[in-house]
This record gives structure tokens, sequence and C-alpha cells, in this order.
């Protein structure tokens, strides 16, 4: 069994009082991290209709740069940099990671046509590839198993929280200076986070969490094997491969939904942008939080009694949200609609930090940064790179049928995936339990 930090926390502090302070205030700064970036990821979705308007582009062209363009780079670099960041400072690549999608951010602002626009987002891609796999790691190091869901679970109020502040400052700056004034105003700030972030928070002990010494399970030699280890890990490990395919399943409905949503309510609602952020706000932001530390304190307390638990809650979450995102997307009066999607934002978002603490807590510490960039590349590329891209492809094929109302049935399609995802999960859960036992048995 896992034990908790001892008392002695090496570089984090002499005493158990000021490791706990510590370990409290790097979630904090690695959650505000998470959501500054999903504010710059997830801001061009409510700008989509403005950008579309201006370069005349088809929904397969706005698929291609609110998801592809950003995914491709993001998913392909974080696999490196997740290789560097379990033999190096984790805080330096973070802090480097910060500061170029920053400032790619703000640049998108510039841009005068499509090609431009689309360039700056995989400048983006860039700077965000050097963050996740590495929190993930970091966060996994001052948290035992038995904390891991929830703590992870905080951390993933970034994307919800991000969400809601992209959503809100994109809807009101776009709708009182333009689409560029909003990019500018998200961009900039993250400069700042960037020097704090460094000067504040300091590197945790590998495998600290998990009762390893100081180094033990740090690798020597940096080489192409660890990735090789990591893939063959997540292989073999039946939580691990139930986990990344409900964890893409998701990926795939969830941006998908994300990146279209404000599209969608444009058209089909006529909600005026100014009010599109004080809708969806709220809805991804306080609906989305709460349901995001449900499902990690449910994983968390279920699972001390039952590992399986730390599966299954999502699994049924999952079908939970799927029926009720479909009956959202069938209503004609809106208000009728948001009493479907709220219960639906609630129930979908337990996901986040249970699947997370599942795959980090059966991988060894010595390759968790990896493990993670190797599930991040995944879901990414095909989640984030494919999803927004599907749905305006599908858009654009039924806009024969259904015109201005195909975004209602293309993101309708989408949503059956959570069906799917949920099955993933319960088998997820069901294989964690059976390998933790495993892992104490040896």
């Amino acid at each position: 069994m896992v034990t908790t930090p001892p008392a002695s926390t090496g570089a984090l502090g002499s005493t158990d009082a000021a490791f706990k302070r510590h370990r409290r205030y790097t979630l904090f700064m690695l959650t505000l991290v998470f959501m500054f970036s999903h504010i710059d990821r997830s801001i061009v979705g409510i700008l989509a209709e403005p950008i579309k308007a201006e370069f005349a582009l088809s929904d397969t062209q706005l698929g291609v740069l609110t998801g592809f363009a950003f995914a491709l780079v993001y998913a392909t670099l974080g696999i490196p940099l997740a290789l560097l960041a379990d033999r190096s400072n984790r805080r330096n690549i973070i802090t480097a990671a910060i500061t170029v999608w920053s400032a790619m951010t703000a640049l998108s602002g510039f841009a005068t046509n499509y090609t431009q626009l689309v360039l700056a987002r995989i400048g983006v891609g860039v700077g965000e590839a050097g963050s996740t796999p590495q929190s993930h790691s970091m966060i996994s190091d001052l948290y035992p198993q038995h904390e891991r869901a929830r703590a992870l679970s905080i951390f993933s109020l970034g994307v919800t929280l991000g969400v809601t502040f992209g959503f809100l400052a994109g809807g009101v700056v776009s709708s009182l200076w333009g689409w560029r004034a909003a990019f500018f105003v998200v961009g900039l700030p993250g400069l700042v986070l960037a020097v704090i972030f460094r000067l504040t928070v300091r590197e945790p002990e590998r495998g600290l969490a998990d009762g390893a010494a100081a180094g033990e399970s740090r690798p020597q030699v940096p080489s192409l094997q660890a990735l090789r280890e990591a893939a063959r890990f997540m292989w073999q490990s039946g939580a691990c491969r139930h986990v990344t395919i409900g964890l893409t399943l998701t990926a795939i409905a969830g941006y998908g939904g994300l990146m279209w949503i404000a599209p969608f309510l444009e058209r089909s609602f006529a909600v005026p942008r100014a009010e599109l952020g004080a809708i969806l706000g709220p809805v991804a932001g306080l609906i989305g939080a709460v349901g995001t530390i449900m499902g990690g304190y449910l994983a968390d307390r279920l699972g001390r009694k039952d590992l399986r638990w730390k599966g299954w809650i999502v699994g049924l979450a999952k079908f939970v949200a799927a029926p009720l995102a479909i009956c959202g997307y069938l209503q004609a009066d809106l208000m009728t609609a948001l009493l479907f999607y709220l219960p639906a934002t609630f129930f979908g978002a337990f996901y986040h930090g249970p699947g997370l603490a599942i795959i980090q807590s059966v991988a060894p510490p010595s390759i968790r940064a990896t493990v993670s960039a190797i599930l991040i590349f995944i879901i990414s590329l095909i989640g984030l790179g494919f999803g927004p891209l599907a749905v305006g492809m599908l858009s654009d094929f039924l806009t024969p049928m259904y015109g201005k109302e195909s975004l209602r049935y293309a993101l309708l399609t989408m949503a059956l995936l959570n069906i799917w995802a949920g099955a993933h999960y319960l088998l997820a859960g069901t294989a964690f339990a059976r390998e933790m036992k495993d892992n104490v048995t040896h």
C-alpha cells in the first residue's frame, strides 16, 4: 500500500506542516496555470462566428482552426517534453510553456488572414505541450493514492474555470472591441503568471507521495527507453488501456461540443454574442466545477471501500449525462434546452480527476510524465484534433438537409460517444482494483 509523505521532505520543507502548506500552494498554482491554458485554448470557440464572417470560412475550416491546428503540434511535442520532464526540472519547463502560449495567444490578435491565425494557434499548441504532463507528475509526487483523485479533480477545475473566463472574456470583449482584442486581453496576463510561477513554486521529489526516497525512482540516463517502457505499460495495463479509450471518446464529444456550443446557440437560438458568456460561463464554470469536485470526492470516498468505484463512478455518470445532452440538443426553446444541459454538464464533468488518478496511481513514478504525455497525445490528436473538425465536417454535410440547424444534429451525433466511453470506465474500475491488489501482493 502507498504511504503518506514523511515528515522530512527535503527541498519542500523540514516539517510535515510546511510540506502540506507548500503542496496546497503548488496545487493552487498548477490549477491556475491549467486554467490559463484553457482560457487561451477555448476562447477561439466563442470567437468562431465573427472570425468565420471576416475570413469567409466554412465550418470545416473552423474545425481546423478550433481543434486540429492546435492539437497536432500540442500532442506531438508533448511526448519529447514529457521525456525531458521525467529527467529534469518540471517547474522550469512549465514556466517556459506558459510564456510561449501566452505570447502566441496575444499574437493571434494581429492575424489579418486565416493562415496567420492558424499559425498563431499552432504556436499556442507548442507552448501548451509543456504543461499538463508535467503538472500531473508533480501532483502525483505530492499526493498519495488515496488523495490523488481529489487533488487531480481540483487541478482539473482549470478546465471548467478556464472555459468560463474564456467564454466571458471572449463574449464581452469581442462585442465591445472586436475579436482581436479578446486575444490580447487573455494572452498578456499569462506572461505575469509565468514569472510568479517560476519564483514561488519548487520542484517536488519524485515518488515522494509513494514513499520513495529522494531520487530513488529517477532515471539516470535520458533515452527513448522510457518512452518504450511507458507505451508498453499503457498497453499491458487494463486500467490504463480502458481509461485511455474512455478519455479519448470523451474528448471527441467534449471538445466537439465545447468548440461549437457558442456557434450553435448563436445560430439556433439567436443568442447575442455579448450574452453567450453570461449563459455558457456559469454552466461550464459553476456546474462543471461542482461536477468535477464531486466526481473526485466520490471516487476517493467510495474507492476507500472498493477501488473499482474509481472507474465505476465515471461510467455511471456518463450513462446519465449522454441522454440528457441529447435531449438538450433536441429542444427548440433555449430555457428548456438549458434544463437538460445543466445536469448533463454536472455528470459529464465527473471524469476529470478519477481517470487521471487511476493512470497516475498504477504508473511507476519514473515514467508518470511520459505516460501522461502519451495519454495526452492520443486524446489530443484524436479528441481535440478531430472532435471539432468532425463536428464541422458533419455540419457541412448536413447543411443541405437541415440548413442552419445542421450543427444541432452534428453535436447530437457526437454526444452518443459518451455511452461508449462509459462502458470503458466501468471496465477500467475493475481492472484498476485488480492491478492495485497485484501491486500490493508483489
